[in-house]
């Protein structure tokens, strides 16, 4: 390697080509030692980075605790998904819903010109163990779903209703094409 591509290379590198620097091998690179961090058990059995230099702790042995009511508690957090569909009428929009189970009074529907959200809770009246269950599908807790409108509509307008366990939302469409004349007073 010549004198000038030697020169660059320090440069680049911070490293004098001069000085005898035990970590530079015969290639020309570097060793360097990093500190690498690892994950180790944590008593709840999730993970967490621990540097390789601390001890590690033993992992704690396992209780017959069921694996699941962990993921009740998330879920009981948690919002779910409401299901919807969405049509366009000639005067309107309107979003469907089967919220079967569901009291009127347990919903919110918060209305603008672009979005509409729908918030609820849907109460399980008898408490049923997890264990107990045989197969479960049904979602119980609160629910939202915040929809982008695909055009403006006039949230004044708008008018929801439940029958058959299936919540109807009509948002008539806002009028773009009529135009308002104002008049500049003096």
């Amino acid at each position: 390697m010549d004198d000038e591509t030697k020169i660059f290379f320090e440069k680049l590198t911070g490293v004098n080509g001069n000085s005898k620097d035990s970590n530079i091998e015969e290639d020309g690179e570097k060793e360097v030692e990093m500190e690498v961090e690892k994950p180790a058990p944590k008593k709840n059995g999730r993970f967490s980075k621990k540097k390789t230099e601390e001890t590690v702790e033993e992992p704690e042995m396992l209780t017959e605790e069921n694996p699941l009511d962990e993921l009740d508690e998330l879920f009981d957090e948690a919002e779910g998904e409401l299901a919807i569909d969405v049509y366009s009428a000639p005067a309107s929009l309107v979003i469907e819903s089967a919220i079967a189970g569901v009291k009127p009074e347990d919903i919110d529907i918060l209305i603008s010109p672009e979005s509409i959200t729908i918030r609820g809770k849907r109460e399980r009246i008898d408490k049923i163990k997890t264990e107990n269950y045989i197969h479960q599908e049904c979602y119980w807790g609160r629910f939202s779903r915040t929809i982008i409108l695909p055009q403006e509509i006039d949230p004044d307008k708008s008018q929801a209703s439940i029958k058959n366990g299936v919540l109807k939302i009509t948002l008539p469409k806002a009028n773009k094409e009529k135009t308002k004349k104002i008049k500049i007073k003096f």
